[in-house]
């Protein structure tokens, strides 16, 4: 089953700072995900929901819509990726909530 793939701004923008190698990698990473390929693990606690792909150094973050398609949210290099999609995760349900 091929799926529809929802990059964010966030995720373009990154990309596009990128160095053609890794922008190419995690374009075809991207297209791999259309099919649920790739190295893909379940994120936990806080993040429960959402999901990661590893991409050589790079974690995409992405979730299921309930449309079906894969919402690929944030990108950053492995060491900062989690702090910092957890922090804007967190602002962004105090903003809807609040």
């Amino acid at each position: 089953m091929s799926r529809v793939v929802r990059p964010s701004t966030q995720l373009i923008e990154y990309a596009r700072r990128l160095a053609p190698e890794p922008r190419r990698a995690l374009k075809q990473a991207l297209a791999g995900l259309r099919g649920e390929r790739g190295d893909i693990r379940a994120l936990e606690a806080n993040l429960s929901g959402y999901y990661r792909l590893r991409v050589g150094r790079h974690r995409i973050v992405f979730n299921y819509a309930a449309d079906g398609a894969i919402e690929a949210i944030f990108v950053e290099e492995r060491q900062l990726v989690y702090e910092l999609f957890e922090a804007q995760f967190i602002k962004k349900l105090k903003t809807v909530s609040g």
